[in-house]
């Protein structure tokens, strides 16, 4: 990045010492910092990310701000437009007004609604400490009892230390200390080899309790990454033809759609000569002598007086409303056709979503994304109560308002946009390809990525849960049963020891079951949504 005004903005405490104002510029420049101000301007090249929130006074582009809003759909932004630090500048060249730096930034508040809902999340005390804080003192006061009662009643002081000691190794907590543990161990263990990474025991009862699941939508439901999802050629005009002069003509543009449609065309298109960028309209360049131009349809028609027939305009009319971003492509001033470019659902989402509503839980898909893309990706998977155009603050506050109806929710996403809510869910699973931010705030992290194996992880998270209470259970029960023998006097110490190290053979071996747990989730899933391909006019 370029600066183009205070070149050497310094700060004192960087200097080796006081100096004045007119003898600063003989400072060795390898101890000046550099350091952004209200009212800087910096040059943001193709490829650069914003330094810090600002206003655009020069130059148009296009911004991916997936890293803030969830979404794969670049922003086109102008001069007047505003900018958010962080963002990646995919497109032209831009001069950036900086208007707000350090703690003021977007960025740096969204960092405050995160710890905020950190600070705020209640801590869950493993069950086992609550059971062995009550019973270990009673078992110490009923050998006190057996000691006494015996001694009181008749019997010699031998019978009495017996009855006694019998009491204490009968009810020695050992599989009571091993409940938890050795559940946790084989449970979380397996949930490795699955590919699912548990934080702690809090967060198995938690799980027990979640009603609702709260679903991000891109990287989430979606692969987050746009592809060429509709091919609509022209009458007399085939899908490869359409598809191979839109690529040569978008070589040369580094704009997301324009690499999603050169990704769809199997080898290298045919190279262009004479390539112009209209940044956030379109493109044109000379491929074999002929001029194509691809871009926004409304452009290619006002510009280059092309017009496409009623059928294609509406068409392009309800991909556009579902999401999508329809280019239009013409050759030489013929209309060649429409390409549809958008982001694809994941093949295992929408089992994904059955599965958790047989699981008992009411998926709620929350995005920043338009209603139209939406509602269509909700229908696409079968999820019914959908939040759409919704901040990062929006779902933080999203979450909080479930919480208010006494829902118990869960939260899925991968992106900084989504950590605030995820912290503040009662139960947080990100996404192992999504960001940092995202992983460090949630309970659960999914390795693949794959939604499908979000429901794997609460079955097992509930499984390992009820493994540990019914550890507690027998434990508590076989307790409960051979302490009154023990201090009637009708267990030998020796015997008792034997039954109670019976009892910790019987939890770790129920423990280890957990590792017969079988994931619905495959390693082989089926292929990704096809590019759909409309059958050319007669």
């Amino acid at each position: 990045m370029a600066r183009t005004r205070h070149p050497l903005r310094q700060t004192r405490d960087h200097l080796p010492g006081r100096c004045h104002p007119q003898r600063r510029h003989r400072l060795d420049p390898a101890i000046v910092r550099h350091a952004l101000a209200v009212a800087d301007q910096v040059v943001v090249r193709p490829g650069e990310k914003i330094p810090s929130d600002g206003l655009v006074v020069d130059g148009a582009s296009a911004i991916d701000a997936s890293i803030l809003t969830g979404e794969s759909v670049p922003i086109e932004v102008t001069k007047g437009s505003r900018v958010v630090g962080a963002t990646v500048n995919v497109g032209g060249r831009l001069i950036v007004e900086i208007t707000r730096v350090g703690a003021d930034t977007e960025l740096a508040r969204m960092q405050r609604l995160m710890d905020e809902a950190q600070t705020g999340k209640a801590k869950v005390q493993r069950l086992a400490d609550r059971v062995s804080a009550v019973f270990v003192p009673i078992v110490i006061v009923l050998a006190i009892i057996a000691f006494v009662g015996w001694l009181l009643l008749g019997g010699s002081l031998e019978v009495a230390f017996t009855a006694a000691v019998a009491t204490l190794i009968i009810a020695c907590p050992c599989a009571l200390g091993l409940a938890t543990p050795t559940a946790l161990l084989v449970g979380t263990g397996r949930g490795s080899q699955l590919g699912i990474l548990i934080r702690g025991p809090q967060v198995l009862e938690q799980t027990r309790q979640v009603d609702t699941i709260v679903l991000d939508k891109t990287g989430t439901i979606t692969n987050g990454v746009m592809s060429v999802t509709t091919l609509s050629p022209a009458p007399g005009i085939t899908s490869e033809d359409l598809l191979a002069s839109a690529a040569a003509a978008e070589w040369g543009s580094e704009h997301p759609v324009a690499r999603a449609i050169v990704a769809a065309v199997e080898g290298t298109p045919t190279p262009a000569e004479g390539f112009t960028s209209h940044v956030g309209f379109g493109v044109q360049a000379v491929i074999d002598g002929a001029v194509v131009v691809a871009g926004r349809p409304l452009w290619v028609e006002d510009q280059w007086s092309v017009h496409a027939p009623a059928t294609h305009r509406t068409e392009a009319e309800a991909l556009e409303a579902a999401g999508a971003t329809v280019i239009a492509v013409a050759r030489d001033g013929e209309f060649l056709g429409t390409i549809a470019v958008s982001d694809t659902v994941k093949p295992t989402s929408a089992e994904a979503i059955a599965r958790f509503r047989a699981l008992g839980l009411r998926p709620v898909l929350l995005t920043g994304d338009n209603a139209g893309a939406a509602l269509h990706i909700a229908t696409l998977v079968g999820i019914d109560e959908v939040r759409s155009g919704v901040t990062p603050a929006g779902k933080l506050e999203a979450i909080r308002q479930l919480h208010a109806s006494r829902r118990v929710v869960a939260m899925v996403g991968d992106g900084v946009n989504d950590a605030a809510a995820l912290a503040a869910a009662d139960l947080g699973v990100a996404m192992g390809g999504g960001t940092d931010a995202a992983i460090a705030a949630s309970d659960i992290t999914i390795v693949s990525g794959d939604l499908l194996v979000v429901a794997d992880a609460i079955r097992l998270a509930r499984r390992t849960l009820g493994t540990i209470k019914g550890n507690l259970f027998w434990a508590f029960a076989y307790n409960i049963a051979a302490i009154p023998l023990a201090m009637l006097g009708l267990l030998n110490p020796l015997i008792a020891a034997a039954a109670m190290a019976f009892s910790s053979v019987f939890v770790v071996t129920n423990s280890l079951r957990l590792r017969r747990f079988r994931a619905h989730a495959t390693a082989s899933v089926a292929a990704a949504t096809p590019i759909s391909r409309t059958r050319q006019p007669a």
